[in-house]
């Protein structure tokens, strides 16, 4: 629904020391997101660097997010000033971008994110300006959220550096990728003591800078754990994920059942 006003809830809830809970999402459905979006989600995020969908069905499933509440997300395939531009000029609340290893790397996302003076992102907000009202553009630069990704041992490096670029609003840490470079393996989760305090830090850093921080996680147990470490915009498994595990609870419970059932013959 059109929101005059134009504020962004990722924001407001911030600004009331809140945490976003975030949905993920994989399918390139725009019903699936519609579903998603009507369960509570304060936001939810099209993956369309890993997600199996091109840029037309992902305005559809902007579109069905926008008939509820839930804040819309997008995490761009790569540091590429124009599809940064087309999702927002789609509508889209916030961009997460992958990769980020530089300060000179985040700044080439923060200026594709904001209008001149304070970047270059191109004019032409054609379906933001239709749902968000025609004051879209003179309030996008305060509206839009910018989240560059810490996902390697360059970035966690750089950190303070990313973190100092002006117009960074959150960072946003990919745990495998991150893992990966750390520890030469992709694992979510992941309760290595050195990690935990390397995810501690980086939130931390955050937070003394007055940015948020975000994660990815795939349990709301391993969610509650960053939250208590300082992470405010918290990821929670994604929509193909939570398919799969609840159509495997069920056909395990039903056969359990049907097994138990036979013995009993």
């Amino acid at each position: 629904m059109p929101n005059p006003s134009l504020e962004n809830p990722l924001r407001t809830i911030w600004a009331n020391n809140g945490v976003v809970i975030n949905g993920w999402l994989h399918l390139p459905s725009s019903f699936a997101s519609e579903i998603m979006a009507h369960q509570g989600w304060d936001s939810l995020t099209l993956d369309t660097q890993h997600g199996p969908y091109d840029f037309s069905s992902a305005v559809g499933m902007i579109q069905a997010i926008q008939t509820s509440p839930t804040a819309v997300v997008a995490r761009v395939a790569w540091n590429d000033p124009g599809t940064i531009m087309k999702y927002l000029d789609a509508g889209v609340h916030a961009i997460i971008c992958p990769m980020v290893n530089t300060r000179a790397e985040c700044e080439a996302f923060i200026g594709a994110c904001r209008y001149p003076p304070r970047g270059y992102r191109s004019y032409g907000p054609t379906r933001a300006a239709l749902h968000f009202g025609p004051e879209y553009a003179t309030g996008a630069n305060d509206f839009v959220v910018t989240m560059p990704m810490i996902e390697t041992a360059q970035a966690l490096e750089n950190l303070e550096q990313i973190l100092d670029v002006p117009g960074v609003d959150a960072i946003f840490v990919g745990p495998g990728d991150l893992g990966q470079a750390l520890y030469g393996q992709a694992q979510i989760d992941r309760e290595t003591p050195g990690f935990l305090l390397t995810l501690e830090r980086i939130a931390r850093t955050a937070r003394v800078k007055n940015i948020g921080a975000g994660i990815f996680t795939n349990s709301s147990a391993y969610a509650k754990k960053m939250i208590e470490i300082g992470y405010n915009f918290v990821t929670i498994s994604s929509d193909a994920r939570l398919l799969a595990s609840a159509a495997k609870q069920v056909l395990n419970e039903i056969k359990n059942d049907a097994g138990q059932a036979k013995s009993g013959y």
